[in-house]
């Protein structure tokens, strides 16, 4: 079985001669971390790849409606699909919705939904923020995940995604989460707990008063 990784430009004919599978990842493929990974929009020669990660759902940033060859993919290997529309022009510049980002953190957090695949239409600026996001869920320092951000951006990198990501609140995440609440304990699923309980409030007791 032989891997090809994708470029942004190339279209690779799968066909190989001596009759082994060609696995294709889409473009800017990579792992997050175990269970969550980004790309950019699959096309059909990355099915196989896909068919490797065993995914339960995709996460997509974009307002266009999802191509229907990847729907039936979707379909056929009974992967959820959650939309969540993200504009992403730059003339003039559209801004980070803040509560559309919440809401596919929500989802991203949840480990029922993985193993699970981020992506936009190049893997670049949308998705970028929402992994940017999660990392200071993670309590990564600021510098490591705007660092983050720009590797996988390139050239095309942009100032108000950076200021998006510094500026994104996770506090407003937590306070969501009160019946789901995904707590970091290193990597790994084994050292991962999810927890599916309210946040128990605790009353303070009377005092007594004294005379």
């Amino acid at each position: 079985m032989c891997l090809i990784m994708d470029s942004e430009d190339d279209h690779h004919n799968n066909n190989n001669n001596d009759g082994t599978d060609v696995l294709s990842p889409p473009f800017n493929f990579s792992m997050v971390e175990d269970g969550i990974y980004r790309s950019g929009l699959p096309r059909p020669d990355n099915f196989t790849f896909l068919d490797t990660l065993n995914l339960r759902s995709i996460i997509y940033l974009c307002p266009e409606p999802y191509p229907e060859e990847n729907l039936k993919f979707l379909e056929a290997n009974n992967i959820k699909l959650f939309q969540f529309g993200i504009e992403g022009k730059t003339d003039p510049p559209t801004p980070m919705p803040k509560d559309t980002v919440l809401d596919a953190l929500k989802v991203l957090v949840d480990v029922r939904n993985h193993p699970i695949l981020i992506h936009c239409k190049r893997g670049k600026h949308r998705t970028g923020c929402l992994v940017g996001c999660l990392r200071k869920v993670q309590s990564w320092c600021l510098s490591s995940v705007l660092e983050e951000y720009q590797k996988n951006a390139g050239l095309k990198w942009r100032q108000r995604d950076l200021n998006f990501i510094e500026a994104f609140d996770i506090v407003s995440l937590r306070k969501c989460l009160l019946s789901i609440m995904y707590r970091y304990h290193g990597y790994g699923f084994k050292r991962r707990r999810l927890a599916y309980e309210e946040e128990k409030v605790q009353t303070p007791k009377p005092q007594a008063t004294k005379v």
